[in-house]
């Protein structure tokens, strides 16, 4: 899929819908300049990938904790 933005497209049918130049031309530019802070389908599963990773290491970390502490507990109660 073709992500690319046409600004001056936009701006002529923009012009088309009845907005005067100017004004066309202003929200093709301000369309094109917000486009670079989209996310990619690749991005967001790469975000997934990451966070199902952080996920296991935080559930292995919380076992060895809670293994640590039972077994600190059961030194001090014996």
């Amino acid at each position: 899929m073709d992500s690319t933005f046409d600004s001056l497209n936009a701006a002529r049918e923009l012009e088309r819908a009845g907005m005067d130049r100017p004004q066309a031309e202003a929200v093709a530019t301000a369309i094109r300049a917000g486009q670079g802070n989209l996310a990619t389908r690749e991005d967001v599963l790469a975000l997934r990938a990451e966070m199902s990773a952080m996920r296991w290491m935080m559930g292995i970390q919380m076992a060895i904790s809670l293994g640590t502490l039972a077994a600190v507990v059961s030194m001090a109660l014996d």
